[in-house]
Parts: structure tokens; C-alpha cells; sequence
């Protein structure tokens, strides 16, 4: 948190953040307005969730809320033009929106494959491009993008094949743009999360209580137990790698995707 006699590392600055109805997304926007920045948060749903409703009451000087699908390309236009018309300039992308399911591989569907990869990637992608184009266009000075990948992208795993080859695109998306982006000065890394206590969580461990015969809270407790810190990550803690990675401090940083995950993946 700032303080009454700082500015904050992101004062005057306009971060826009996907998939932010709740969990991560709407902790990274907490977050960033505590540094001083305007918040334009996207979800699926026309009308805020309940968590966002509350953050929202709280600052309704520096949050507004859009309604868009990021799987609909007619809908990505006007989620920047809206964000824009509120906030101006935007400052920088937080490419937060996914979705995940699992089974085992030879048991997989179509349908899963396109829901995620539909979301996770050309989702991700096309709002990145849209925001990326406007950054470009309008020279916003210290403008960047933070992609959210995963543990999940850095190593495959039986029962999730489809988001982890997804989370594995974002992670070589965001080098690739970082590279492209670099000649106008733009930044974009990303970070990978590992196993965070969201609400998300209660769909997951019910799927892996189904495929591996568990009883509902025994994955989430394993996996807690499993990571080196001992525990699940917050999105609290998420919300400060992407803090860091939006501000000056780290000016010298892109084409990163920083590991947030107690030292479960090391590289």
C-alpha cells in the first residue's frame, strides 16, 4: 500500500485487466489502484460480479468495469474504445482472462480443446495485438503487457494436456511480442502462477477428484503440501509480481515470464 506522501509506482497510469470478475484479475487491480493507477477491469458477464460490485463502490474515481467476451473479435475493439473513453491512454494490458478443464488425453474432446485454446490463446493474442496497436499509436511513454501463463506452461501434465499446451502458447507469445515491440519500447513479459487459492480451485479439485478417485479437498491439500513454501499461493501475492512488472522498476525487464510459485519450477 502507498502511503498519503507517496504518488505510487503506477500514479496516473491506465492498466487494463482481463478476466478481472474476481480472483487474480481483481486483486491485480486492487493492487495497481493502491499504486495509483486507473483500472479498467473485463469480465464475460454485462454486469460486474459481486466482488467487483465491491471493489467498485470502493473507487469509483479510478474502476470501471466492462462487460466483454475475449473470444469475440467484434467485442475487443470496443472494450479498449470503452476503457479508453473513461481512463484514456492505456498504460498497460494485463492479459488475465482464461479457462480451464481436464481429462485424460484419449478421453479428450473437441469441444475442450476449442473452449480453451479459444480463451487462452487467440483470446489473449488478439487482445494483446489490439492493445499493443493502440500503445504503438499513441506513444504512451513506459506502456507494457503481462500476460498470466502457469506452471502448467512450462511442463505437461496426463490429465491437463490442452491447458498446459495453452498456458505453454502464452508463454512464447509473450517472448515473441516482447521482441517485435521492443523497436517502439514496449515492454511485455509475463508471469507464471502455480497452484493459487481462488475460487476457481473448488472447480478443479472436484475435476481431479473425479479422475483420480480422491475425496473433494485432498488434490488442493496435496498440492499445497507439495509446493517447496509448503502452501497455495494467494492472489494477493500474483497481483505484486504484476505490480512490479507494470512499473519502473522494472524498466529493463521484457520478454520475462517470472516464476510466482513457492519454488515449484525452477528456471
Amino acid at each position: 500500500m502507498t502511503n498519503a506522501s507517496s504518488p505510487g509506482r503506477l500514479a496516473d497510469r491506465h492498466v487494463l485487466i482481463t478476466g478481472a470478475g474476481g480472483g487474480i484479475g481483481l486483486a491485480v487491480a486492487e493492487a495497481c489502484i493502491a499504486e495509483g493507477a486507473r483500472c479498467s477491469i473485463v469480465d464475460r458477464s454485462a454486469q460486474a460480479p459481486a466482488a467487483a460490485r465491491a471493489l467498485l463502490q470502493q473507487h469509483p474515481e479510478s474502476l470501471a468495469y466492462i462487460g466483454a467476451d475475449v473470444t469475440d473479435m467484434d467485442a475487443i475493439p470496443r472494450m479498449l474504445s470503452a476503457a479508453q473513453a473513461r481512463f484514456g491512454p492505456l498504460h498497460t494490458l494485463v492479459n488475465n482472462a482464461a479457462v480451464f478443464d481436464m481429462a485424460p488425453l484419449l478421453d479428450s474432446d473437441e469441444a475442450s480443446f476449442d473452449k480453451m485454446f479459444a480463451v487462452n490463446v487467440k483470446g489473449m493474442f488478439f487482445v494483446m495485438q489490439a492493445a499493443l496497436r493502440h500503445m504503438v499509436e499513441a506513444g504512451t511513454e513506459g506502456a507494457s503487457v503481462i500476460n498470466l501463463a502457469s506452471q502448467a506452461g512450462r511442463r505437461g501434465e496426463a490429465l491437463v494436456s490442452h491447458y498446459c499446451a495453452t498456458k505453454a502458447a502464452v508463454i512464447s507469445y509473450t517472448q515473441s511480442a516482447a521482441l517485435a515491440m521492443a523497436p517502439h519500447g514496449i515492454r511485455v513479459n509475463g508471469i507464471a502462477p502455480g497452484v493459487v487459492d481462488t475460487p476457481m480451485w473448488a472447480g478443479v479439485d472436484a475435476l481431479f477428484a473425479r479422475y483420480e478417485n480422491l475425496p473433494i479437498g485432498e488434490k488442493k491439500r496435496q498440492v499445497g503440501l507439495a509446493v517447496p513454501l509448503g502452501r497455495m499461493g494467494s492472489p494477493a501475492e500474483m497481483a505484486g509480481a504484476v505490480v512490479f512488472l507494470a512499473s519502473d522498476e522494472a524498466r529493463y525487464i521484457t520478454a520475462q515470464t517470472l516464476n510466482v510459485d513457492g519454488g515449484s519450477v525452477m528456471s
